[in-house]
Parts: C-alpha cells; sequence; structure tokens
C-alpha cells in the first residue's frame, strides 16, 4: 500500500514537473515574440516646413520644442534635401527611396500611382510589421486607379492612440503621421494671437519686409508649433507605453514653405527639410551632421534597421552608417533633385522641368525648358 502511495506520489510529482516545463516553454515562446528587436518606425511629415524654421536649426521665434528634443537626444541633419519641392512627388520618392523622376506617373502633383512600384510600409508589413497611417500620406493623387486598397503610406486610423491599440502584442509597427501643418490657408493673425511680435520676424530677403508679410510668417509658424505638439503627443503615448526607446523617430517635411522661391522652387527655401532622427539603442545622440542627404535616404534606413535588404532599384542609401558611426561619408557631399510640373499653371498643363545639384558652395539648377510660358495665357 505505502508502495502504492509512494509511485502515486511519484508520478504526480513527474506530472507536474511536465505541466510546469510546458508552461515555462510557452512563457519563453510568448516572451520571444514579445521581445522582437526589431525597432517601430515613426515617420512625423510636416507639410511645407522649410529647413530654418526650427528652433534646432537656429530659428529663435518659432517654438519647436520637440523637434528640438529629437535633435538633442539624436541626430539633427543640416544639409537634407526633398526629391522634388511638391507634396506629391516628394512623398512618392520617400515611400519608394527612389528620385521622383523614375516614378512616372508619380512624379507630379494630382497624378495617378503607378502599382508597380514598392514602397516600404509594404515591404515591412510582409515582414511583420503592423502599418498604419494618419493624415496625409501619398498624395494629393489617386492610388486607387492603379489597384492599391489604401495609400502608399499605409492604411488609416483615427489617429495615433487608436493605432497603438491595434498593435498586435509583441510585434513591431510602422506608423506615418502626415501632418497637414503647416499647409495653407492660414488663419489670419493666429501667429500674433498666440503671443508672437510682428518685430520678432526675420523676413527673408527675398520677400518684402511689410506688416502683412511679417504677420503671414508667424501665422506659418503657428502651424509649425502645432504640428511640433502634435508630434510631442505622440511620443508622449510611446513613453507612457514603454516603447519610446526602441522606436525609430523622425521628424522631417516634405518640401519649403509656402512663400515665393520656396515651395516648386528649386531653390533652398523650397527644397532644404528638417530632419532630426532618434534611436537611443544604436544612436548616439547630440550630434550634428552636415553631410549631404536626401529624403531618399529614408525608405533604405527603414528597410536595414529592420533587417530587410534594400531593393536594388533604390536610388537613395541607407542612413544606419552615419547614425550608428559617428563618422562622416566623404561621398555625401552633394545631392540631386528637381522639379517636373506642380500646379496647373501653363497652358496645357505642360510642367517646367528643372534639374539640380547642391553641394556646399553651389546650387546648380538646369532648366530643361526655359522658353515655356509662366501662365495660363
Amino acid at each position: 500500500m505505502n508502495r502504492q502511495l509512494a509511485g502515486a506520489r511519484t508520478q504526480g510529482a513527474i506530472k507536474i514537473r511536465k505541466v510546469v516545463c510546458l508552461l515555462f516553454l510557452c512563457a519563453l515562446a510568448i516572451a520571444g515574440r514579445a521581445a522582437d528587436s526589431r525597432p517601430n518606425i515613426l515617420l512625423c511629415i510636416a507639410d511645407d516646413a522649410s529647413w530654418w524654421h526650427f528652433g534646432a536649426n537656429g530659428d529663435t521665434v518659432c517654438r519647436t520644442p520637440t523637434f528640438d528634443r529629437v535633435a538633442r537626444e539624436g541626430v539633427n541633419f543640416r544639409h537634407a534635401f526633398c526629391s522634388s519641392p511638391s507634396c506629391t512627388p516628394s512623398r512618392g520618392a520617400l515611400l519608394t527611396g527612389q528620385d521622383f523622376w523614375r516614378l512616372e506617373e508619380g512624379a507630379n502633383l494630382w497624378s495617378r500611382w503607378p502599382k508597380k512600384f514598392v514602397v516600404y510600409p509594404d515591404l515591412l508589413a510582409k515582414a511583420g510589421y503592423h502599418v498604419g497611417l494618419k493624415g496625409k500620406g501619398w498624395g494629393p493623387g489617386d492610388f486607387k486607379q492603379g489597384g492599391r486598397e489604401h495609400n502608399p503610406a499605409g492604411p488609416a486610423y483615427k489617429d495615433f492612440a487608436t493605432f497603438l491599440k491595434s498593435v498586435p502584442l509583441g510585434k513591431p509597427f510602422c506608423f506615418w503621421f502626415g501632418s497637414q501643418d503647416p499647409h495653407r490657408p492660414y488663419e489670419r493673425g493666429a501667429g500674433v494671437k498666440s503671443g508672437h511680435r510682428l518685430e520678432e520676424v526675420t523676413v527673408p530677403l527675398f520677400l518684402p519686409d511689410t506688416k502683412t508679410v511679417r504677420s503671414d510668417i508667424l501665422d506659418y509658424y503657428f502651424e509649425i508649433e502645432r504640428f511640433d505638439r502634435d508630434v510631442g503627443e505622440m511620443l508622449k503615448l510611446l513613453d507612457e507605453g514603454g516603447l519610446l526607446d526602441n522606436t525609430l523617430v523622425v521628424v522631417t517635411s516634405d518640401n519649403g514653405f509656402p512663400f515665393p522661391r520656396g515651395k516648386a522652387t528649386c531653390y533652398d527655401a523650397g527644397t532644404r527639410m528638417p530632419l532630426a532622427i532618434r534611436w537611443p539603442p544604436r544612436v548616439k545622440g547630440g550630434r550634428v551632421i552636415d553631410d549631404f542627404v536626401s529624403l531618399t535616404d529614408l525608405s533604405p534606413t527603414f528597410l536595414e534597421a529592420a533587417a530587410l535588404k534594400p531593393l536594388s532599384e533604390m536610388t537613395g542609401r541607407s542612413l544606419l552608417p552615419l547614425l550608428t558611426s559617428g563618422k562622416s561619408d566623404p561621398a555625401r557631399d552633394k545631392v540631386f533633385f528637381g522639379r517636373e510640373r506642380h500646379a496647373n499653371v501653363r497652358a496645357g498643363n505642360v510642367g517646367y522641368p528643372i534639374r539640380a545639384m547642391r553641394t556646399a558652395q553651389f546650387l546648380y539648377l538646369r532648366n530643361l525648358e526655359p522658353d515655356r510660358a509662366t501662365s495660363r495665357t
């Protein structure tokens, strides 16, 4: 009898050990899924903001504490340029990692998106990332005619908080926040009402220094500040969820400010972009990089950060070597960009094609059709 009891106890103990072992293995498996080391990716892109108008880049009037934080805790690029100074082609180039002039119909405002061009959100989704979009993605233009179900930047969500709740446990995410700030139209006088004063403004030499222009610039500042606050709220959500430090955060713009010689032109005010990147596990903070980079470099950067190989057709180059090594790249001494057509302002809706190269000393602009009329008449 005693032997039978002892045997039963032994068998019970063995079963308990098996159950405990099984539970332990399950826990390890769950922990392994939850501990995906690939970073989350958060891209925050303003709509029509030039490089100069952020605190970390020297502006003492426009209040951008969130951008300044990302630049301070990460890397601030002082010579970043868009592929084209217009919303649609710039965003298409960023998404594909290719120069805008390679994107066929996608190279112009209010165009169609050719489905054959692969975008980084799709590649990340196939690799297990949860992908989403809030606000303005690729566009304005028609992506459905090419056969896409959602914007190339990702499926739309109500807001970032809603998106975060939808991310499966342990799965990395890729989110595109496309603000509509500081795109026109502006609320007239909003800048002054927010506490700014007209005399604070430094008017660019290429604009007339009048009260109207000063007030307009302050209204533009007001919307940059709103964009910056929105990004700050997103970082707060990540911090509260313990996700911030393993999130590759990028803050930038699509093209320059909507003033003469800015947006839709290939001068610096139209093409030179703010760009700050924060990723503490891999990127040492407090650095400023003067190498010339393009927003086309972001797509291969995101792919490489996610342990994927950038596509051979990508003309952009990953920024990870710059971000992680702390060394300059002598080959990054220039950048190329251009434009075809922005708005419909010429007879026949023809464009005014330009190709450009920027170095530390020079800006070379090649006007390919200089005889085209500048108006619709």
